[in-house]
């Protein structure tokens, strides 16, 4: 169902109330907030809003309006921060969700992160793109991984697993291969697909 535009003024006011206060707002209250003098007009627009299931239908023993709980876009990832040093990915919060096209992702779980640095450069990875990547613990010699070094640290590098070592090769000539023992490297996810602003 398409909103107007004043269904969609109720819908943005009703979400910010929801973000910032604990209890639901009242018609009276909403109709102060948008500016509004009929509670009828207001009335209207929340009832066109619950059929379309995006508010509770009004219940006199609960005052105000509530918000129904939507599902996350199905074009949606979480998005779990910058690639940098100092904290596992498992580790970080999935709050926020931003939109990938399907050719971008695979049919495994898969995660967004935003790049730092310009280790990976030569690999047309560069500093502030997204990288989708999915969730794995395992990967191919040559893959481009997210790797954990040592519980601490993580980076996105090129993966070679030789019987004794681990190296890490960014794509960059004026850096040098990291090489860890087995043991020190956890994989967290495989690259699958790349995405860049162009502002």
């Amino acid at each position: 169902m398409r909103l107007t535009p004043r269904q969609q003024a109720v819908l943005d006011a009703l979400r910010a109330e929801a973000a910032a206060q604990a209890r639901p707002p009242t018609l009276v209250g909403l109709c102060a907030l948008l500016g509004l003098r009929s509670r009828g007009s207001l009335h209207k627009h929340v009832r066109a809003l619950i059929a379309a299931g995006l508010v509770e239908p009004l219940d006199p023993r609960y005052p105000g309006i509530r918000l129904i709980a939507q599902d996350p876009p199905a074009d949606t990832l979480p998005f779990l921060g910058r690639i940098a040093a100092g904290r596992p990915i498992d580790a970080l919060p999935q709050a926020e969700t931003i939109q990938v096209p399907p050719h971008l992702r695979t049919a495994a779980p898969c995660y967004v992160l935003q790049v730092t640095g310009d280790s990976m450069c030569e690999a047309g990875i560069l500093d502030g793109d997204y990288v989708v990547i999915e969730h794995r613990r395992s990967a191919d010699n040559g893959a481009i991984v997210v790797a954990l070094i040592r519980g601490e640290d993580t980076t996105l590098k090129r993966i070679l697993q030789e019987p004794g070592q681990v190296t890490l090769f960014p794509a960059n000539a004026a850096l040098q291969p990291l090489r860890f023992a087995p043991q020190e490297v956890e994989i967290q996810g495989v690259l699958v697909g790349q995405m860049r602003a162009y502002r």
